[in-house]
C-alpha cells in the first residue's frame, strides 16, 4: 500500500504519513504533482485515463510517495504511467498552490520534449488507456465536450497564461 507524506499549511513535512485512499486529516496536506509535456510543434502529450480512473483526458500526474519530494514524485509518475524518463533539470515549476478544500498543495511542471514514437511507450494499464498529442485548441474542445479532467484543465489554463507571459 502506497504511503504519502503529510505537510503543514506552510508545506513543511510533519513526519506523519497516510496511506493512499485515506482521508487527509484536518490541518494537514498532501502534495499533488502534474506535468504538461509540450513538443516542438506546440502540441501537448495528453493521456486518456483508464475507465477505472474516470476515462477522461488529462495530463500525467499523481502524488509523490513517502520520502519523495515534488520533483522526484513527478519523475516517478511519468515513468510509471507513460514509461517516459525525464530529467529533473528539464522540468520547470510553473505553478505552486494550496487548496484548503482538497487539503493539497499543487506543484505543476512544464517540460519541452519531443518524443519520437508515443506508440512505443509502456503505459500503466490500470491508469492509462492511450496517449495523444493535442494542440491547445483541441484541449479546449475536449473540455467543452466534458471529456477533459476539470482539475487538470484548470492547471492547463494557468500554464497557458504562464507560457504567454514568458
Amino acid at each position: 500500500m502506497e504511503k504519502r507524506d503529510l505537510y503543514d499549511k506552510n508545506k513543511n513535512l510533519t513526519g506523519e504519513t497516510i496511506y493512499k485512499g485515506e482521508e487527509t486529516p484536518e490541518g494537514k496536506y498532501i502534495v499533488v504533482v502534474l506535468v504538461f509535456i509540450q513538443n516542438s510543434e506546440g502540441k501537448f502529450l495528453i493521456q486518456k485515463r483508464s475507465a477505472r480512473k474516470n476515462g477522461l483526458y488529462a495530463t500525467t500526474g499523481g502524488h509523490p510517495k513517502s520520502g519523495e519530494d515534488s520533483i522526484q514524485g513527478i519523475i516517478t509518475e511519468v515513468k510509471e504511467e507513460i514509461g517516459l524518463d525525464v530529467k529533473p533539470e528539464d522540468l520547470q515549476l510553473y505553478f505552486g498552490g494550496r487548496s484548503e478544500t482538497e487539503r493539497v498543495f499543487w506543484d505543476d511542471y512544464y517540460i519541452k520534449l519531443d518524443v519520437d514514437n508515443i506508440e512505443k511507450l509502456k503505459l500503466q494499464e490500470e491508469e492509462v488507456e492511450s496517449l495523444h498529442w493535442f494542440s491547445a485548441d483541441e484541449i479546449h474542445q475536449l473540455m467543452k465536450e466534458e471529456k477533459f479532467f476539470k482539475n487538470h484543465y484548470e492547471e492547463f489554463e494557468i500554464l497557458e497564461e504562464w507560457l504567454n507571459n514568458r
